[in-house]
């Protein structure tokens, strides 16, 4: 499993502002989800993508079939597909996101050649992590049995 510094993690992080979501679920019980949502609050737009859901609604956003169906600006492609999905995934972002800058794969999904093929056109890619705890883990707000990293929860 490839090792990132918290540098490279939060630089990432803090530079992105739109994130294409691969795979995300309509169901909120779901990471897929629920790792969107959170994004979305976190002041990053969400773009939904989903063949199975295309055309319809989530965080105010509609979800696209393709990333080739993405018109606007997308900084990262987060994607939630199981590890022999991912090349043409990274191919297709490659092909259709001008300016794309990181391709990062959720827990437990990784793919080598995927990633060196990413990384040779210049991106960014992290495989294997979440950006939802990442973030938090980055940003000082995971929460461990009422405390937050440091500081007492004002819900005691």
């Amino acid at each position: 499993m490839a090792e990132y510094t918290d540098v490279y993690l939060k630089e990432i992080l803090q530079r992105t502002k739109v994130i294409a979501v691969v795979g995300v679920s309509m169901n909120p019980v779901r990471p897929s989800y629920y790792v969107a949502r959170y994004l979305s609050l976190k002041g990053y737009r969400v773009i939904p993508v989903n063949p199975g859901h295309a055309g319809k609604e989530l965080f105010g956003r509609t979800v696209r079939a393709s990333l080739a169906e993405i018109s606007e600006p997308v900084d990262m492609v987060d994607i939630f597909r199981r590890s022999e999905a991912v090349p043409p995934i990274v191919d297709e972002a490659l092909a259709t996101i001008p300016n794309l800058r990181t391709i990062w794969m959720q827990i437990g999904v990784q793919n080598a050649d995927a990633a060196a093929t990413a990384q040779a056109r210049g991106l960014d890619v992290v495989m294997n992590r979440c950006p939802k705890i990442e973030y938090q883990r980055l940003f000082g707000e995971l929460r461990m049995g009422g405390f937050a990293t440091g500081v007492i929860s004002s819900k005691l």
